[in-house]
């Protein structure tokens, strides 16, 4: 049984493994992806074997949920039979589409796994229309946009594609220093091939220079006296902005984040999931109880709309030309720059062109290309509590990527450590009844009479908890003074009933530089 294509926004959830494939379906996913042993763009994690995308995907299918796997590596010649093995392999294990790269690979899983989607991977680039709809005369079902572009890009690319092919767009996580992905800097420093999973992100090091006459002595760049972090992408976050996204046409919100932990995967996929649920309601598409009200469908306007092409010259391409434009958003007047009157910066619309991001010089050649706009509507309002919810994992300084031109990603050029103000305490194994309320955890970290931890709940607000003075115990009942032995056993009251796996966090007394 393979579940068929969501008919609303859906929200894709990273996994490295079994355990984070269950946990991301547990807290919402409508689909999961990842990779398998080999010809995955991650290495690190520990990735499933084809009896885990057995058991994985009737897990999903029993929960509405669908199975993505990464088959996105750039191969070399003497891998192509194997490729060819291994997608036979994974027809029959009942996951429901294949993410790739490689058009080679992707003609050959339209041979091998005529029954599974095709969706084409963000390394392969797709950044305009024409690419995406040749994907789809090939036998995509899905494009994976390159995460260059900007919101005016991915509704430009819905207005002129089937309404049938997918537009996924990343929402969440890391970005690369390099064109969707692809990256050579792994490989010249260290050999390992960042187009084969085996990045060893030296984008996130530290750097200094050395003249060539002056051997040992380090000379910083700009930042710190001890270096500087010149490649090191802030992190995503487009939580508070998925009504934009969706909007303009995103079939499917993804977060980054294989190599995660499952405490990440629970909490971003939690976050995502509620904010899209918050979404259908605000727009009138469900009511709060998930009932259809009206189907879904994006606000872009198509060139077969009357209204295509009227008022197409909203906010963000104006911030968009000044931004190209090396011109401040303040006192920057569209309507001057483009008259005859003399630009407001003093640079001719040659030179503007040539510093656009696009480099296409659309001043200067009259075409007529008309960009897609969206129908405006209210912006989605999503509770404080929830916005909080990207602070409580482990990350960078957030940005909200490409998205935005007038607020564009840039890099922390001072650390790559990762900033973390939670903690995971514990893990749920158990709730009773008993005794008022009990719950019986796997301790992470310290837990002591009168501290405020959180319970993370599947589709709720967090449970805020203070810990009781008293009725701590040991796996043998022994009462104990606090929870202080990691990977242990424990008990202790809650009247609160909690699911199982739940994790339980905690505030840190100080924020550390530390990955999840």
């Amino acid at each position: 049984m393979r579940i068929p294509t969501r008919k609303k926004p859906e929200v894709l959830s990273p996994a490295g493994n079994l355990r984070g494939l269950k946990t991301a379906v547990d807290y919402g996913a409508d689909a999961v992806y990842c990779g398998g042993k080999a010809f995955g763009m991650r290495s690190a994690p520990k990735n499933l074997s084809l009896e885990d995308f057995e058991e994985g995907s009737r897990y999903a299918h029993e929960r509405g949920a669908r199975v993505y796997v990464t088959c996105n590596v750039l191969p070399r010649n003497n891998e192509i039979e194997a490729m060819r093995e291994y997608i036979g392999q994974l027809k029959d294990t009942g996951v429901d589409a294949l993410i790739v790269s490689d058009i080679g690979v992707m003609m050959m899983a339209r041979q091998v796994a005529p029954n599974l989607e095709l969706h084409v991977s963000t390394q392969a680039g797709v950044t305009n229309y024409q690419a995406a709809n040749a994907f789809y005369e090939l036998g995509a079902r899905r494009v994976v946009l390159a995460r260059e572009m900007d919101l005016q890009a991915v509704r430009d690319i819905r207005a002129n594609i089937p309404d049938d092919l997918d537009i996924e767009c990343f929402v969440h996580g890391a970005m690369c220093m390099a064109f969707s992905g692809r990256c050579l800097f792994s490989n010249y420093l260290t050999g390992r091939d960042g187009n084969h999973g085996e990045c060893a992100q030296p984008c996130r090091w530290k750097y200094s220079i050395v003249e060539e006459k002056r051997p040992g002595q380090y000379f910083p760049i700009e930042q710190t006296e001890n270096g500087a972090y010149l490649f090191n992408s802030q992190d995503m976050n487009m939580l508070g902005h998925l009504d934009d996204l969706i909007d303009s046409g995103a079939t499917s919100l993804k977060i980054e984040g294989r190599a995660k932990s499952a405490y990440y995967i629970a909490a971003m996929t939690n976050a995502y999931k509620t904010a899209v649920n918050e979404y259908m309601i605000q727009r009138g598409f469900e009511d709060a109880d998930g009932n259809i009200l009206l189907p879904f469908h994006d606000r872009v306007i198509r060139p077969s709309d009357p209204d295509y092409g009227q008022g197409t010259e909203d906010q963000v391409m104006h911030n968009a030309d000044a931004a190209f434009a090396g011109v401040a958003d303040e006192g920057y007047d569209r309507a001057v720059a483009t008259s005859d009157a003399p630009e407001p910066d003093g640079m001719s619309s040659h030179a503007r062109s040539t510093r656009r991001k696009s480099n296409t010089a659309i001043e200067q050649i009259e075409t007529d290309w008309k960009h897609a706009a969206v129908r405006p509507a209210p912006h989605v309002e999503l509770p404080e509590w929830l916005l909080e919810e990207t602070d409580k994992v482990a990350h960078r300084d957030y940005s909200t990527g490409f998205y935005y031109p007038e607020h564009k990603v840039t890099q922390n050029t001072d650390r790559s450590a990762y900033f973390r103000s939670w903690l995971v305490v514990g893990e749920v194994l158990s709730w009773s009844a008993d005794e008022g309320g009990r719950v019986t955890l796997m301790s992470r970290n310290k837990i002591e009479p009168g501290q405020q931890v959180e319970f993370l709940l599947p589709g709720e607000r967090p449970l805020a908890y203070i810990v009781p003075e008293d009725g701590l115990r040991d796996a043998d009942g022994t009462p104990v003074p606090a929870i202080n032995n990691p990977a242990h056993v424990f008990s202790m009251p809650c009247p609160h009933q909690v699911p199982i796996n739940a994790a339980i966090r905690s505030r840190t007394k100080k924020p550390t530089l530390k990955a999840e």
